[in-house]
């Protein structure tokens, strides 16, 4: 059957998208305006808001395409890769928590990260692209940990969603709760220890 309806136009799409990261980048959650981003991006706000209702539905978008970006290597050492993930993951929430902060801002704010969990429990929709985001983009590392287990990197008793959440869990809490700084070395660390009870162990 055709399609009724004029197809979606994914450039417009592309320059939303991308007008939408420079917006909340620069003024974070509280300047974030959807209508400077339809300005901006060139289109009629009608058609930005027939794509993301609200500006919580756009944030999750952009947040999306941030993920989307983040390359998840698989290269046969599972320490690195992990690592180098867990580091890539971290720029991002330092991109989030910086975001619309100028001068002696606070370091330790968690920034559009925050305002988007509040979003997510204020907003059973929201909170259902949220966890739909995360899966999806979650499965790639967990394809990564599972590979690892099945060639004999990690102990064949390890549970990839665990050793995941043990990642996943330390980053977000280091950056909603303790603000302490999220870096290379932290990523280097975290790795390190989670791996620590998982490595197989050596034939006596």
């Amino acid at each position: 059957m055709a399609q009724r309806g004029r197809p979606r136009d994914t450039e417009a799409d592309e320059r939303i998208l991308h007008a939408a990261l420079e917006q909340l980048l620069a003024h974070g959650y509280a300047g974030f305006a959807v209508d400077k981003v339809a300005e901006q991006a060139g289109v009629a706000k009608t058609t930005l808001y027939r794509r993301w209702p609200t500006k919580d539905h756009l944030a999750i978008a952009v947040v999306a395409r941030m993920q989307d970006d983040v390359a998840v290597p698989d290269t046969g050492d599972v320490r690195a890769d992990l690592t180098d993930y867990a580091e890539q993951i971290a720029l991002g929430l330092n991109r989030m928590r910086r975001a619309g902060q100028h001068g002696d801002a606070d370091d330790h704010s968690a920034g559009v990260v925050a305002e988007l969990v509040a979003a997510a429990a204020r907003h059973p929709d929201i909170g259902v692209l949220v966890r739909e985001v995360f899966t999806r983009r979650n499965q790639l590392v967990l394809g990564l940990i599972e590979r690892a287990r099945q060639r004999g990197a990690l102990a064949a008793a390890t549970d990839p969603g665990l050793l995941f959440d043990q990642l996943a869990g330390a980053l977000y809490y280091r950056l909603l709760i303790t603000g302490h700084p999220i870096d290379r070395t932290y990523a280097e660390r975290l790795v390190n220890a989670a791996l620590t009870g998982v490595l197989p162990r050596p034939e006596s």
